[in-house]
């Protein structure tokens, strides 16, 4: 199982890698935190929430659940969690310069992958 701090370590080699004018105006920066963070709409508790793009009064800014990757792929090889990482970092890196651009696609998109999972529980 990966640590936490090798979580943090492989976050931190991963968005050093992407072009910093990416994060332009992300002005809390990047956290790890080390819980996990069910997903409002899991049945059983079975979806957990591997980030978030958020935006409020400190600002906008992006949160990792380490708790959350160790329950979805805490079993996977180094190279994989790595990928996985680098996927959840380029998805939330997305949320925030589509909310700059006025534009929805991936919100849409989330919203569509979770009634996809809701009618797959039978709950829609």
């Amino acid at each position: 199982m990966i640590s936490f701090e090798e979580c943090g370590e492989m976050l931190d080699e991963i968005a050093d890698s992407m072009p910093f004018e990416l994060y332009r105006e992300l002005t809390g920066g990047m956290s790890l935190l080390p819980q996990a963070k069910v997903h409002p709409k899991a049945v059983n508790n079975d979806l957990f929430i591997l980030g978030e793009y958020k935006r409020n009064s400190i600002g906008r800014y992006i949160v990792f659940y380490y708790g959350s990757f160790c329950k979805v792929y805490g079993n996977l090889p180094r190279e994989e969690y790595y990928e996985r990482l680098r996927k959840v970092l380029a998805h939330e890196v997305r949320h925030h310069n589509e909310y700059l651009a006025g534009v929805d696609d991936l919100i849409l998109y989330d919203n569509e992958q979770i009634n996809n999972y809701l009618k797959r529980k039978g709950k829609l």
